[in-house]
């Protein structure tokens, strides 16, 4: 008997084993999408699969790439792919480097269909970082934008939905107001879309891209029908009269000041009916002479009723931005264990380092937040900088927050000396020194956090890469474009294109030198990138004609040419007084100069990047590791540095973390209980963007657009998958 026992005892082990075998294969098999950037609505970057795991990742493969047979030419620089594909139903969607929407096989990569949004267009190229997916039944549509339009296509044929807006195309434009409210046009002035907005129900809720000038379009929040393309409501992120907030800003601010705008993405609480986004400065960035005040809605993060648009509650992270320190990302949604008691909350990260978590019913914060008294020293003629700022307490900040002499390069004896003489020439100290005509050295111009965005974990545990690469920020008079030896064209470039590539024409990192540009460009290519504008550089199609031939002519050093007719160069040569639009402010940034040593590395010491680890349940970090390496400082012995960053990770539940980003064009895999690196492979270039991961036909794949360009890197124009052999 007990034999018997014990045999029935054995098979009865068996057969439950076998049963759980059965439950963990049916779980590892089953179909699961990515449909939407971030992963789903709250956009926490989370995938449930477990069939990539920590003990067979180092056998992960390249299983398919698709090539979009685009960004081939190493002089295109501010083409590349920062898109975050989606993947529904089968089907893989995203962009190429010239925007051109593809529908792949999720398996293969097999191109099924193919639009190209600027046939027989002009085309404006710019940064696009995702797609959206809708279904009702049978009707199955991809929504995402090109330029300024909106488009609807049909997602098992890409074929335009004509009954969408006006033959399948929305402007978006669209809702920013008119000559009448405004006092201005707003049809000719740059606005695009970036990175997605977020579908709830049959709503499309969108930020967008304005330019970060004086001519700036309104950062409005918008909501259209999924369906008919129809406007549904609209959030004034500048307040207009009777408004909440519209007090914060001069008398009638909205009519001249842009910006504001939610060029970092949303969110959804779909229980709750609410979307989140965080909000960047108001135009112009780095001077705030004719926008004295708070500036609401400006640096905020944002609840909004998502059926209506109305303002349910703010959080401001920045009073009066005059460094640039938009909110790049979008909050991300979190539940988390907070004085023994289950809060729905959410995590707010910044360019210059902080993380907020607020009760995401109340904006209030978890942990204490400080407002902090700040020095108004050396500000500009005009400026009145806000005299407090908001500090969190908890979590810690994951950048540095200044820069001292302490934090010296000291990668070698000649590096320090070399960065030591030009920062003892500089301006330094406190991250609130407002800017000025003196060099000041800024961390948190590039990140701190940027868009890529950073993952959660349902226990509460927020992945963030963050940068930690200084920048040399001058202000210039506008005045001085206007002395007796300016010529027309030079005094438009000084307030018109300066500001990003320098008065010098040297350019930056960030954005191409001009210096030589015949030998690149001709007449007619310079004038249609003027016009249309590429990459991060806006549209100057609100410019006059002769404006526009006036610039080129000043660049290819040919203004003897340029048209008697020239009637602008005079206002706009000369700093406005802040009653009119455009904007003319009376000072401009430099360029965006990092501030390097001798050899192109950050004059800061190590590490120049970073992931971290951070229990938003206690504030506290698990880990912090570099991100990236250079590997020639390596092979002197000299530990990874860390690399700076774009592009943002994602983590699943077998306990990783993804992330590509860095300088040196890896993809790696992360432990994430330990911040080890159990996994890497060199992309044909780099993957500034953020992967996904998804399972079909019962195999778990990691997408990543490899688009390469940024850092001045090689080019490339292709999507790559891995997965398990």
């Amino acid at each position: 008997m007990n034999r018997t026992l014990k045999y029935l005892t054995v098979c009865l082990l068996i057969i439950g084993s076998c049963i759980s075998s059965t439950k963990e294969a049916t779980v590892d098999t089953q179909e699961q999408d990515w449909p939407a950037y971030g992963g789903n609505t709250a956009g926490n970057r989370y995938s449930t699969l477990t069939q990539i795991n920590k003990s067979n990742v180092q056998q992960l493969q390249v299983a398919w790439t698709y090539d979009t047979g685009e960004n081939n030419n190493p002089e295109e620089r501010g083409i590349n792919i920062q898109c975050q594909p989606i993947m529904a139903n089968g089907m893989v969607y995203a962009t190429s480097p010239r925007l051109r929407l593809f529908g792949v096989k999720a398996t293969t990569g097999e191109e099924v269909w193919s639009f190209d949004p600027f046939k027989d267009k002009s085309v404006r190229v710019h940064p696009n970082r995702g797609v959206l997916y809708w279904e009702d039944g049978e009707d199955k549509r991809i929504l995402y934008t090109a330029g300024p339009t909106l488009f609807a296509l049909h997602a098992g044929t890409g074929e335009v939905i004509p009954t969408f807006g006006v033959n399948g195309e929305v402007d978006l434009h669209e809702g920013l107001g008119d000559v009448e409210t405004l006092g201005h046009d707003v049809k000719d002035l740059t606005v695009d879309v970036t990175t997605p907005g977020v579908i709830y129900k049959d709503l499309l809720i969108i930020g967008s891209r304005v330019s970060e000038y004086g001519d700036a379009a309104p950062g409005y929040i918008r909501a259209f029908n999924v369906r008919t393309g129809k406007l549904q409501w609209v959030f004034h992120t500048i307040p207009q009269p009777g408004e909440y907030g519209y007090e914060t800003w001069p008398k009638d601010a909205y009519k001249r000041v842009g910006g504001a705008n939610a060029w970092g993405g949303l969110v959804a609480d779909l229980e709750r009916g609410v979307v989140y986004t965080g909000t960047g400065s108001a135009s112009f960035d780095f001077y705030g002479g004719n926008r004295h005040g708070e500036n609401l809605f400006a640096n905020c993060v944002l609840a909004l009723d998502a059926e209506t648009g109305k303002r349910l509650w703010h959080f401001q992270t920045q009073h009066h931005d005059i460094w640039d320190r938009d909110l790049p990302c979008p909050p991300n949604l979190v539940t988390v264990t907070h004085n023994g008691k289950k809060i729905d909350a959410l995590a707010a990260a910044t360019k210059d380092g902080l993380l907020f978590v607020l009760n995401r019913g109340t904006g209030e914060p978890l942990f204490p937040v400080e407002e902090v008294p700040v020095t108004n020293a050396g500000a500009l003629p005009g400026e009145q900088p806000w005299p407090t700022q908001p500090v969190p307490t908890k979590p810690a900040p994951f950048s540095r927050q200044e820069f001292t002499i302490y934090d010296l390069t000291d990668i070698s004896p000649e590096a320090h000396a070399f960065v030591k003489e030009q920062f003892l020439a500089s301006r330094y100290g406190s991250k609130y020194l407002p800017p000025n005509t003196q060099s000041t050295f800024y961390i948190g111009i590039g990140g701190g956090a940027e868009w890529g965005g950073n993952a959660v974990s349902p226990d509460g545990i927020l992945y963030q890469n963050a940068n930690e690469t200084p920048y040399d920020l001058k202000m210039l008079p506008t005045t001085l474009a206007a002395d007796g030896n300016s010529s027309p064209g030079k005094a438009l470039f000084t307030t018109t294109c300066a500001p990003c590539h320098g008065v010098d024409r040297k350019g930056s990192q960030a954005f191409p030198g001009l210096v030589d540009i015949e030998k690149r460009l001709t007449r007619d290519q310079i004038m249609t990138v003027v016009k249309t504008g590429r990459g991060r550089m806006p549209s100057f199609q609100h410019m006059p004609a002769s404006d526009c031939e006036a610039v080129v002519n000043f660049l290819l050093a040919s203004e003897a040419t340029a048209s008697t007719d020239f009637h602008s160069a005079a206002p706009t040569a000369v700093a406005g007084s802040g009653e009119d639009f455009p904007y003319k402010p009376p000072y401009i940034n430099n360029g965006y100069k990092k501030f390097l040593d001798p050899n192109g590395y950050p004059a800061i010491k190590p590490p120049w990047g970073t992931l971290n680890a951070i229990d938003l349940n206690t504030g506290e970090y698990l880990w912090r590791v570099p991100l990236g390496q250079f590997e020639e400082l390596t092979a002197k012995g000299i530990p990874p540095t860390g690399t700076e960053n774009y592009g943002g990770p994602i983590v699943t539940a077998s306990g990783l973390i993804f992330i590509a980003a860095t300088y040196d064009e890896k993809i790696r895999a992360f432990d994430k209980d330990t911040g080890k690196v159990v996994w890497e492979y060199k992309l044909p270039a780099g993957g500034f963007a953020t992967p996904i991961t998804y399972m079909a036909a019962g195999k778990q794949y990691i997408v990543i657009a490899a688009g390469g360009s940024r850092f001045g890197l090689k080019p490339g124009g292709s999507y790559v998958a891995f997965a398990l052999p």
